[in-house]
């Protein structure tokens, strides 16, 4: 090879690598994602961003552009991610106040929002109305609950196939039960949220007795609840415990010591359950924890679960939730109880929501403690569909519909005590609707 050649192999491999490190130089870095920036080339500029942080190339105004072009795409919380990071270099700049802000509440973080913006310009803060305390939503709901194979049961042959004979039997069975509820939410303090809710539900049951012959007796149950749950963040953490408070009183007929002869008796009842949840979020998703400690029809438990949310398009317009649930009590050790799954999508302006679950539940806690299942029996599945709407801006409707299955026992009682029971099952479903407002 011929000095020539050696030298121009040379030049021409100095003049590249002179080439590429001017490309990727801070200066150069920076023109050509502002240049990006201006000409809204959002995709592009994202791409070039990637390309500039391999090259170890990354400072406030490039994150700045980047999670602006994550925003503008309706990728929030990739956007949010960026806007952090820009966040940590310089917090004192308005327009980025903003857009981290809003990247937070349009990624159903508003919890992290409002503690940040309590830091934020008087400017801005009266931009977005921020307030250290306000009222933030408040709902009314109804639902109807039925058994359409009440009639059925009523008429079947229970205490035969369970031989009572000369001893006594019952068994109690649903026909219907309606519930009314009303939710508060409310800020406290920047960061700390506080909801509340007030459920009555008034129940209708058969309670069938064999004792000598066949009774049928109503049953009336009025059962209350209470359900008070603040969330607030440590650092990027998510902390919500709730108190869960259900109370009520119910008749009840009992067999006398002679077959035939019956009286009646009123009882009250009382459930408690104290539950603490806690998640973050890492991108697209968001994993958390819960863990249950619960008194229900004097029985005491402790129930656990874990969840990943995640959110393939980094918003909320898709998202589902696997989560796992475990159980121990008085007779089984802390294992395995119920699986579950839960999504939601945006289509329009219409939000749809669905809940599956499946396992043994039996006195069995989910939403964060507020949804408890104290009914005298277990289930092994259920679904659940929700459909919101928007209407004039504030108000939101919603219309529900709650498939699940229910075991319970026909107990027989031999010189009364409990000698043997016979399973039976039926399908409960559930219609509701309420409408909420936020403030």
């Amino acid at each position: 090879m011929s000095k020539q050649i050696v030298i121009t192999i040379i030049f021409m491999a100095v003049f590249s690598v002179s080439n590429a490190q001017q490309k990727w130089n801070y200066a150069e870095v920076d023109k050509k994602s502002y240049e990006l920036f201006q000409q809204k080339k959002w995709l592009e500029l994202i791409e070039f961003n990637n390309q500039a942080c391999e090259k170890g190339i990354e400072y406030f105004y490039l994150q700045a552009r980047t999670g602006i072009a994550w925003f503008n795409l309706g990728k929030y919380r990739k956007a949010s991610t960026w806007f952090f990071k820009a966040w940590e270099n310089d917090q004192h700049l308005e327009w980025l106040q903003e857009y981290l802000y809003y990247s937070l509440v349009y990624s159903g973080r508003y919890t992290e929002a409002s503690k940040l913006a309590g830091n934020f310009t008087n400017g801005l803060q009266q931009k977005i109305n921020f307030e250290k305390m306000k009222p933030l939503r408040i709902a009314l709901e109804g639902g109807y609950s039925w058994n359409p194979d009440f009639d059925q049961l009523l008429g079947s042959n229970l205490d035969v196939d369970s031989d009572v004979g000369s001893n006594y039997g019952e068994a109690f069975f649903l026909n219907n039960y309606h519930f009314e509820s009303v939710d508060y939410s409310h800020q406290i303090a920047p960061g700390v949220i506080l909801n509340h809710n007030l459920t009555h539900i008034g129940i209708d049951r058969m309670e069938q007795l064999y004792w000598g012959s066949r009774y049928n007796f109503q049953i009336d149950v009025s059962q209350n609840q209470y359900f008070l749950n603040p969330i607030f963040t440590v650092g990027k953490w998510y902390v919500s415990p709730s108190a869960n408070i259900t109370w009520g009183k119910s008749d009840l007929i009992l067999g006398n010591y002679d077959p035939n002869t019956f009286y009646s008796k009123n009882y009250k009842f009382s459930d408690f359950i104290f539950t603490t949840s806690t998640w973050t979020n890492w991108g697209n998703f968001s994993p958390g924890a819960e863990i249950n400690f619960a008194t229900i029809a004097n029985e005491e438990f402790t129930q656990a679960s874990a969840w990943l949310t995640m959110y393939p398009l980094s918003n909320g317009n898709l998202y589902f939730t696997p989560r796992v649930y475990f159980k121990s009590d008085d007779e089984n050790s802390f294992a395995y109880n119920t699986f579950g799954i839960s999504g939601g999508f945006q289509l329009g302006q219409l939000h749809f929501y669905g809940n599956y679950l499946n396992g043994e539940m039996e006195n069995f806690v989910e939403a964060g403690g507020y949804v408890i299942s104290n009914f005298p029996g277990r289930s092994t599945r259920k679904y659940l569909g929700s459909i919101y709407f928007p209407f004039a801006k504030k108000y939101q409707f919603v219309v529900r519909y709650l498939n699940q299955d229910i075991f319970e026992k026909y107990q027989v009682y031999r010189n009364a005590t409990r000698d043997k029971n016979l399973e039976y099952s039926y399908i409960k479903h559930t219609i509701t609707a309420g409408i909420s407002w936020r403030f």
